[in-house]
């Protein structure tokens, strides 16, 4: 186990890593502080959880994630990279005219990508119709979808929630990556919405919390997540926005921001990955 939590935990380092050098070196402000808050979750399904095969990312079998949040499409991209989906290289074109990764995540051009996403709360109820059509067809796929906090202020999420739960879609795991900021600040200051596992329960969903940056409370969490049946899965996983960078932690300055050449440095030295 420890080898498999200390695997993970590498990734989920790289994959902040490169957060950070797409943040820094492609074209404009790329939402470094909720993809960080991302990192472990997205380690733990890519390179653990979900079965999937980079040379064939159409395989019917696979599962899907779908990232509703899609703003926070530099810890996917690092992901897919890190898996064999692109060249690494393509990272730094994140945002650039012609790229295959653009700011919001396009299935039509980028291998991996399961849906497309930007207008927030349509990848939630998106998710919900892939997995009715995954069971409709006795296609044995699970379906992931991560929501923000901010964004479940949307009310097509309440409607996929009750839809999902009418439908008894238990292939659908849906994940709330609660950092407690929005864009424009706090999310208890803006539109508070808890209790949140209470409202995701008496709609008719199986409820977990975990520690959004604990591997192996998130391994465990998600692996009961992926196995139960009879009603559809709503994880709450506690995050913290810019995890991993001390001045970016806490700080919704960095939902979308740009760093200096200091800052860039010191986020490096922090993020340095052992060999």
């Amino acid at each position: 186990m420890y080898d498999r939590v200390d695997r993970l935990a590498r990734t989920a380092r790289q994959l902040r890593r490169d957060v950070i050098d797409i943040a820094y070196k492609a074209q404009g402000p790329s939402h470094p502080g909720p993809a960080l808050s991302l990192a472990d979750i997205v380690s733990c399904l890519y390179f653990d959880l979900m079965r999937i095969r980079p040379d064939q990312p159409q395989w019917e079998e696979r599962d899907r994630f779908v990232l509703s949040k899609g703003h926070a499409c530099p810890v996917l991209y690092a992901a897919l990279a890190e898996k064999g989906f692109f060249p690494r290289e393509e990272l730094l074109t994140v945002r650039k005219i012609n790229s295959r990764l653009q700011g919001h995540p396009d299935m039509k051009k980028t291998p991996g990508v399961d849906m497309t996403s930007g207008s927030l709360g349509n990848g939630m109820a998106v998710a919900a119709g892939i997995a009715l059509g995954l069971k409709a067809s006795g296609n044995p796929a699970t379906v992931y979808a991560v929501i923000g906090d901010g964004e479940m202020q949307e009310g097509i999420i309440w409607e996929a929630a009750l839809f999902s739960a009418a439908r008894g879609l238990d292939n659908l795991v849906v994940i709330l990556d609660d950092n407690h900021y929005q864009s424009c600040g706090a999310t208890d200051d803006i539109l508070p919405m808890e209790p949140v596992v209470d409202k995701w329960r008496s709609f008719g969903w199986k409820t977990f919390e975990m520690n959004g940056h604990n591997i192996p409370e998130i391994l465990s969490t998600l692996e009961q997540a992926k196995h139960f049946r009879g009603k559809p899965v709503f994880v709450q996983a506690n995050t913290v926005k810019g995890r991993g960078v001390s001045f970016m932690e806490h700080n919704n300055t960095w939902h979308q921001s740009l760093m200096t050449e200091a800052e860039y440095a010191q986020a490096v030295r922090e993020l340095e990955v052992e060999t």
